[in-house]
């Protein structure tokens, strides 16, 4: 939301903005681009009638009493998805979904693009490296979508993606996340089933195909798709090359997981103009998208430590494995902070029972004030061993707790691979690694 109503201001319009809270780095972001609100909180006599329209984040609730002046006002209202899609109407859309690697593929293929000096407009969820902002609309003739499937705001229950008609749509897998949205794997996979039957049949669809699921719903929903998997690869001493024709490339990303992202983001290059060797030697500098498996640094020459987003089943699994293959040798130590509303419910903490079988000994980190905090049922340490298949497994509720037993660890050929969506309860990173 902040970046978009930068991306408008900077492109000549009037804006202003209200939150209850807002955070970094919206907050220094919104300050450097002169639409920081002087207050947080709510102002009802700012709603007034020379507002030409309202766009609504989907954490604003039915009764924000802006909104509630708005409607009564009956000012424009548009979920955010909603505007995207009518700025990107006249576009060739490219539109990444999927349960994982949306930011990777997505940051991948505008990397690649800009590299080859392809014009383009897009929306990704998290900073990418070479990018100023989040989102870009202009004139372009391409838009690059990062479409997830939350829900657009409490006023458009639509998911996301739904609004955006892609010419060209990309599905990388479906593995059951966002509990508190979809209850069930059924309810999460008929979403998929609606965006391709929303898809225009005209429209070309690339999907994982080892996901005999997804596979099973796009050849039962839509004709016009092609299936996508693993390159040839090799991993010589901790570095990853992807091979063509041949020819070697050395990638500065790694993992089987990322190495299909890359698989289906040549595929989407190369239908809009860029060949696939041409492909290769651009994304050798992708450095990778902002805490996806980034390298924190190393405390010894036989130990390096890696931060992660990773937070749903599929992704600590995909990541775990990742590091593990890239140095088989070295004991791999994985520490999973429990942070989303899915991973903290005790009723799916069993969908991350073997997440870990490429890990040597795993650390879960869980805040009983965010399980408070998000109204979630209370569990112990115990609850959690049991759910979880690892016989070296050691869960913390205290982040001094686990910084104190890393610091304590003898990282000798040892990797460690922190993996969250939040931030360990504060826990500073550059500090740690200090």
């Amino acid at each position: 939301m902040h970046a978009l109503a930068i991306d408008l201001k900077n492109q000549g319009h009037i804006i202003s903005g209200s939150d209850d809270v807002i955070y970094e780095p919206s907050k220094s972001n919104l300050l450097n681009s002169g639409i920081l609100p002087k207050q947080e909180g709510w102002f009802v006599d700012k709603i007034t009638l020379d507002i030409d329209f309202i766009i609504l984040g989907m954490h604003a609730k039915k009764d924000n009493p802006e909104l509630l002046a708005a409607q009564y006002k009956k000012i424009k209202i548009f979920s955010f998805p909603e505007f995207v899609a009518i700025k990107s109407k006249e576009k060739f859309k490219v539109v990444i979904a999927g349960s994982h690697g949306k930011t990777t593929i997505t940051s991948m293929i505008m990397h690649v693009l800009r590299k080859n000096h392809i014009l383009f407009d897009y929306l990704v969820g998290a900073k990418i490296n070479g990018f100023d902002n989040m989102v870009s609309l202009s004139d372009n003739k391409i838009m690059i979508i990062e479409g997830d499937e939350y829900f657009s705001s409490k006023i458009d229950m639509t998911p996301k993606f739904l609004h955006y008609k892609a010419d060209l749509l990309i599905i990388s897998g479906v593995a059951w996340d966002h509990i508190n949205i979809y209850p069930t794997f059924s309810s999460y996979c008929n979403i998929f089933k609606e965006l391709l039957k929303r898809t225009p049949k005209k429209s070309t669809v690339f999907y994982y195909e080892n996901d005999n699921i997804l596979k099973k719903i796009v050849k039962k929903y839509f004709s016009n798709s092609q299936g996508y998997s693993l390159p040839k690869y090799d991993i010589v001493n901790g570095k990853c090359f992807v091979e063509n024709e041949n020819k070697r490339f050395e990638l500065s990303v790694f993992g089987e997981h990322n190495l299909c992202n890359l698989q289906v983001a040549s595929l989407v290059c190369k239908k809009l103009g860029v060949e696939r060797e041409v492909f290769l030697k651009s994304i050798q500098s992708f450095l990778g998208a902002d805490k996806r498996l980034r390298l924190l640094g190393s405390l010894v020459k036989t130990n390096n430590v890696y931060l992660d987003f990773a937070h749903s089943p599929s992704k600590v699994s995909a990541s775990v494995q990742a590091v593990k293959n890239l140095y088989p040798d070295r004991i791999l130590i994985s520490c999973l902070e429990l942070h989303t509303f899915s991973s903290l419910n005790l009723d799916f903490i069993s969908e991350y029972a073997d997440s870990f079988k490429f890990s040597d000994y795993v650390y879960l980190y869980y805040s009983p004030e965010e399980l408070k905090r998000k109204n979630l049922k209370i569990f112990s340490k115990k609850e959690l061993c049991l759910r979880i298949n690892h016989k070296k497994l050691i869960v913390f509720n205290r982040s001094d707790e686990l910084e104190k037993f890393i610091m304590k660890e003898n990282w000798n050929n040892k990797n460690l691979l922190l993996m969250s969506s939040g931030n360990f309860n504060g826990l500073n990173f550059n500090k740690l690694m200090r």
